[in-house]
């Protein structure tokens, strides 16, 4: 298996995968055990129903068994969560404002794209701003989304793992065109980031090329 992307997305998978695999037993085990009770204790004609009496051993498994799966549950989403919320020390600060039907990215040099440059093994913060209605930045190879509030400045942090392209994506509902608000974070290599980062107007692929 390749790197992830960032440093949690393995954590969230695993959650996402033990919550569907805890479903589909219990699926598979209620089903079996629903189809085997109608044919083994189906009325037979004539037949005289009889009182069931409580089974104490019985009701403490169905109690005990169902509350230690959620609680399990619920420790590993809330770790996974506490990561992806932890803020990271010294963080690389990025401003994000966005705007029907687009976000823009603006660096500490004051350099602004619509396409999000970070380096490979930073810390990154997203400071993020709406300029009209609620937006939400979204990226799901990296297993994260923040909303964007308007009157609102909120922050979403991540440290990327991998080198390459990946797709970003309103997911708030914010008008005519939200379906089309998408744009890429683009994570570089050190020397070409900070390059870029100092060269105004020369397009990335060229830096790379001269490298």
């Amino acid at each position: 298996m390749g790197i992830a992307p960032t440093a949690h997305v393995e954590a969230v998978d695993f959650v996402m995968l033990y919550i569907i695999a805890i479903s589909v037993i219990l699926l598979l085990g209620i089903t079996a055990t629903m189809i085997y009770f109608v044919f083994k204790y189906n009325r037979k004609k004539g037949h005289q129903p009889v009182d069931i009496h409580g089974n104490l051993w019985l009701e403490v498994i169905w109690i005990v068994i169902p509350t230690l799966l959620v609680l399990s549950m619920f420790y590993f989403g809330y770790t996974s969560f506490r990561e992806i919320r932890e803020i990271p020390a010294n963080p690389y600060t990025v401003k994000v404002t966005a705007r029907m039907w687009q976000f823009s990215f603006e660096y500490k040099n004051g350099k602004k794209t619509d396409t999000l440059y970070v380096p490979i093994n930073t810390a990154i913060d997203l400071e993020m701003q709406s300029m009209d209605v609620n937006h939400c930045l979204y990226i799901p190879a990296f297993r994260i989304k923040e909303d964007i509030i308007y009157g609102k400045t909120n922050h979403l942090y991540f440290t990327p793992k991998q080198v390459g392209s990946y797709d970003i994506a309103c997911a708030e509902y914010c008008g005519l065109n939200h379906s089309a608000m998408y744009t890429m974070v683009k994570v570089l290599h050190d020397n070409d980031f900070y390059k870029w980062l100092e060269r105004p107007g020369v397009p990335l692929t060229k830096i790379q090329t001269n490298n």
